[in-house]
């Protein structure tokens, strides 16, 4: 089977500006189609913003929200993919055929529609719906599957993503440079954020230290390593409402290690050539062929109530990243 070139993108998005968002994702969707890639990923609510919608009642984001796949900006990102012949990945909040909103990360080909993930586990507004199931398609014959942010931080929701046959995990996120729990972390400054031309040291150290890429360092190469996944991160960089968001959009291969990694102080784009002999040879695809589900099926799949937590969110929660 062939290789596949694959971009992950970041760039600063506007809060509840689709145009302004998806006329940045057209031109580094160009970018990347002029680069050679087959695929081009963006952020969780590329096409919305994310921050900003802890803010807004339930009517307000259901005017945000749109149906899928027969929303305008759908509809505009499926225009895209064909117009440049690859296939783009990007977010926005959901209109559901059932009443409910969720979060969504769609897969857009030159055919149109080709996968929708609803986020598992949303926390930025309390009137969106859970999604209830994996995401598992095909690009160009490779199995991928998308879990969005928090998603990835509760490592089953990884294993059955890969048990159900992905190959290439797409990792769409808004996240790091917000307070928790852990030693390190906390907001950054926009000021430095505006006087990056002046002073980019200042900046890279907040962006690269434990706030930032050092937190990331500590749990993503190990997604990819012990599921023996190629993993596609995808997260913004700039201002998303009042955070500032440090980007490290990278892709990590099957072995952990990092194949490309975005610019550290600007939009742009990380790109990679995925190549199939990798994933036999991985630690990971060895520790899952060796697992014995009969040790802990009773153990994995006993009552448990369900309780999310996010630190930054302050007054409405008190705990994870």
């Amino acid at each position: 089977m062939n290789d596949l070139q694959v971009a992950t993108m970041q760039f600063e998005n506007a809060s509840g500006d689709k145009a302004f968002n998806l006329a940045r994702i057209e031109a580094l969707a160009e970018q990347a189609a002029a680069a050679g890639a087959r695929v081009a990923a963006f952020h969780e609510c590329s096409v919305t913003g994310y921050t900003f919608a802890r803010r807004l009642s339930r009517e307000q984001l259901a005017e945000l929200a749109e149906p899928i796949p027969d929303g305008p900006s759908v509809k505009r990102l499926a225009q895209i993919a064909a117009r440049l012949d690859i296939y783009l990945l990007a977010g926005l909040f959901e209109q559901g055929e059932d009443g409910e909103l969720y979060k969504a990360q769609v897969c857009v080909g030159p055919q149109g529609l080709v996968a929708k993930h609803r986020k598992l586990h949303p926390f930025i507004n309390p009137h969106l719906a859970q999604g209830s199931a994996y995401t598992v398609f095909e690009i160009d014959g490779w199995k991928c599957g998308i879990l969005i942010c928090y998603d990835n931080n509760v490592i089953e929701n990884v294993r059955a993503t890969a048990l159900l046959g992905a190959e290439i995990l797409f990792m769409p996120h808004v996240t790091m440079c917000t307070p928790s729990t852990r030693p390190g972390a906390g907001f950054v400054d926009p000021v430095l954020w505006r006087q990056r031309q002046q002073d980019p040291t200042s900046l890279r150290i907040e962006f690269e230290g434990l706030k930032g890429r050092g937190w990331l360092m500590k749990w993503l190469p190990a997604r990819a390593y012990d599921n023996g996944v190629y993993v596609v991160f995808s997260n913004p960089i700039g201002m998303d409402d009042d955070q500032l968001k440090n980007g490290c959009s990278m892709i990590l291969d099957p072995f952990g290690d990092i194949l490309a990694e975005g610019p550290r102080l600007d939009e742009g784009m990380a790109l990679a050539r995925l190549s199939r002999d990798k994933l036999a040879l991985c630690g990971g695809h060895r520790y899952r062929q060796a697992r014995r589900p009969e040790l802990y099926r009773e153990i994995l799949g006993q009552p448990h109530e369900p309780r999310q937590q996010v630190a930054w969110m302050a007054g409405k929660a008190v705990e994870a990243d």
